[in-house]
């Protein structure tokens, strides 16, 4: 029988059930929408509430997330890849706030 390796952090490398992200991350909790104000591990504010962003900043911010995203998730430590998950689903909650009509192209849906 074939087994998956244990890397040096303690995770299985590969074979069985693979965690994502979320689950691999102790500081993130599951509910990342409940404390909008984010704060680091220090207790330290991260970033400005995207709520006082203006349309500009929240599309700069959100173009920033996901130019680092891949960088972020293969090399970053594990606090740094939970503050990524969280900036990011609060910067997008935000901009599916403003935007609930937004134009979705016709060739990005799959048929029924």
């Amino acid at each position: 029988m074939m087994t998956g390796s244990v890397r040096e952090d303690g995770f299985a490398s590969s074979g069985g059930t693979e965690m994502s992200p979320e689950q691999r991350v102790p500081e993130w909790g599951g509910d990342h929408l409940a404390d909008p104000g984010g704060v680091d591990l220090d207790g330290d504010t991260v970033g400005v509430d995207p709520t006082e962003l203006t349309d500009d900043d929240l599309i700069r911010e959100m173009h920033s997330l996901h130019r680092t995203r891949l960088d972020t998730l293969r090399h970053a430590a594990d606090s740094a890849l939970a503050n990524h998950l969280r900036r990011t689903a609060e910067l997008e909650t935000e901009y599916l706030a403003r935007n609930p009509g937004r134009e979705v192209d016709p060739s990005r849906l799959r048929d029924a």
